[in-house]
């Protein structure tokens, strides 16, 4: 499965986005997916995660009640719906994909958010 990220860009803090995440290739719906977000100097880390039917969700503790992650099966997009934004939430987000629960081997190539203070 290919993955590619949109919707990243320059809010206030306090502000919202709207990440998606288009997929082509093989059936979206049987994959587990997730996001991951990268500070400048930091790792990786987890963000949000969804289920392949959309009837499970998790969250990092930083976003909760903040953030919300969702799936559209029939358009094949992940979306990553950002309230309340941070300056401390700025970085690369990349939507991933698990064919196997926990096994992240599809990436996208990431979309910028930055969030000034």
């Amino acid at each position: 499965v290919q993955l590619v990220e949109s919707g990243g860009g320059l809010v206030e803090a306090g502000g919202s986005l709207r990440l998606s995440c288009t997929a082509s290739g093989r059936s979206f719906i049987y994959y587990d997916m997730a996001w991951f977000r990268q500070a400048p100097g930091k790792e990786r880390e987890f963000v949000a995660r969804i289920i392949m039917r959309g009837t499970s969700t998790n969250y990092a503790d930083s976003v909760k009640g903040r953030f919300t992650i969702s799936r559209d099966n029939a358009k094949n997009t992940l979306y990553l719906q950002m309230n309340s934004l941070k300056p401390e939430d700025t970085a690369v987000y990349y939507c991933a994909g698990a064919s196997t629960p926990g096994d992240y081997r599809y990436w996208g190539q990431g979309t910028l958010v930055t969030v000034s203070s």
